[in-house]
This record gives C-alpha cells, structure tokens and sequence, in this order.
C-alpha cells in the first residue's frame, strides 16, 4: 500500500516535470517507480505510465494572458486582407517529411542485416513446445548461426541491495514489461539464485546480431547489468548458455554459489 500510494503521488512529477537529465541522479528511485507503475494491477488503473521527455512549462498567468491578447488584436486589425493563404502543396510536403522522419526513427537497424538462417520465431516456438534438453537446445546449436546471432550474460550490479525473493522477482517482471521493442529480436532467461538476504541475478540472452541491440541498451534497467558476450565455441561456455536455457535444478551454472531458485523467460 506504501508503495502505491507514493508512486501515485510522483505519478505526475515522472511523466509531466522530471524529464530524462533530471531522473539520472535518482537511478534506485527510477528503478522503484517504474517496477510499481508497471505491475498489472497498477497500469490497469492508470495505463501506461510514459516518463517526461522535456520538462512541461508552467502557463503564462491570466493577467499576462490578457495583456498579450491586448497586444494582439490591433495586429490582427494591421494585417493586409489579401495576404495569401500558404499553399496547400507545401503542407503536403511537409506532412510527408514528418511521416517519412517517423519512419526511419522507427525502424531497426538490425532489420537492415543480411538474411539469417536461424529463425527466432521458430527458435521460440521449438523452446516453448518442445522439451528443452532432448529437443530445443539441439536444434538451436544445429540452427545457429553466429554471424547474425549472438549470445550474452548479464549481471546485475547491485546484488547486495536485494533482499527479498518476491522483490527480486517483480524487479526482473518490471524489467521485461520494459522491453517490447526488444521482443522481435530476443530471447532471454533471466534467474534468481540464492534466498532471502543472500541473492543474486543474473541472465542469459540471444540477440539478433553481433552487438547488444540499441533495443536493449536504451531500455534504463540495462545499465544496471554487466554485459559479456558468450564464446559459443568454448564448450563450457556452450554448457552454461544450455544451463540458463533448460532450467534444471540439478545443473551448477557455472559454479554459482548459491542453489537456482527462480526466474523468468522473455520471448
């Protein structure tokens, strides 16, 4: 209840007046807020919650809105009758470079790659339908392709503040609620090792191409995770990726030092 009730309070300060230089110096604070504001039974009520870009400017007061329209009208009087309208050709124009400007900025660089053999769709469908160690892992190392793929670990950088499972657990949901751009060019297994007190965090992720995708990286819980790309060609390495991905209780994932306990899938 604490927690929404001053989520709620800073609701308007985070999508009207903190704007993004300003929210850098509060990185734990952003991290709260955006976990509370993105669990369902929040946004259900206040929808998507859209951080501020630019700070807003507060309006002119009435006394100095009325003098402005005292300065405006004789303006309007002075202004020539036959000045022409401008023409509705530019306004095309216009409209058509702002269509096409919302086009590029839209668009992925990854979807500019040379075509892969390795489809993800069929790569998730395969791990959601198929049993994980007979099936999806030999097909995704049969089907791989290096050259327009790619495999990284992440760690989390602030184990030591973790303190509860179930904390832990909605801080990686908030995490993936986050990344809907990142979903048609990723697979990820984010888990939780340890218990209450004594945790740790960490993940494994397949992208589309060599980098770490700008999908990825704009996404602010990012910068909160260590990133090391994975050397498939070392055995060991392409056991652990295998760890991450089959969720068995009895594996060690790479000598952590705390039993699995659990996690979540993004696909």
């Amino acid at each position: 209840m604490a927690d929404i009730v001053v989520a709620t309070s800073l609701h308007r300060l985070y999508t009207r007046v903190l704007d993004t230089a300003f929210r850098k110096q509060f990185v734990n604070t952003n991290r709260w807020f955006n976990t509370i504001v993105n669990q369902p039974n929040f946004s259900a009520v206040s929808g998507k919650t859209t951080l501020a870009a630019k700070m807003e400017v507060a309006a002119a007061a009435p006394a100095a809105a009325e003098e402005t329209k005292k300065e405006e009208k004789p303006k309007k009087v002075e202004k020539p009758k036959q000045e022409k309208p401008a023409p509705k050709k530019e306004e095309k124009e216009d409209d058509g470079e702002d269509e096409e400007f919302a086009e590029k900025k839209s668009k992925s660089a990854l979807d500019d790659l040379p075509p892969s053999k390795f489809i993800m769709d069929e790569w998730k469908r395969t791990y959601s339908n198929e049993e994980t160690r007979p099936t999806a892992l030999p097909w995704l190392w049969n089907n791989f392709d290096k050259e327009g793929y790619s495999i990284w670990f992440c760690e989390y950088k602030y184990n030591k503040e973790l303190e509860k499972v179930f904390m832990t657990a909605n801080l990686i949901g908030g995490f993936l609620q986050r990344l809907d751009k990142v979903r048609k060019y990723g697979f990820g297994s984010m888990m939780i090792f340890g218990n209450d007190g004594d945790l740790e965090v960490s993940g494994c992720w397949l992208f589309r191409g060599k980098d770490l995708p700008a999908e990825m990286t704009e996404c602010d819980d990012a910068e909160h995770y260590d990133w090391k790309k994975a050397n498939i060609d070392d055995a060991a390495t392409k056991e652990l990726v295998n760890d991450f991905f089959a969720w068995d209780s009895t594996t060690k994932y790479g000598g952590k030092r705390l039993e699995f306990n659990q996690g979540k899938i993004f696909k």
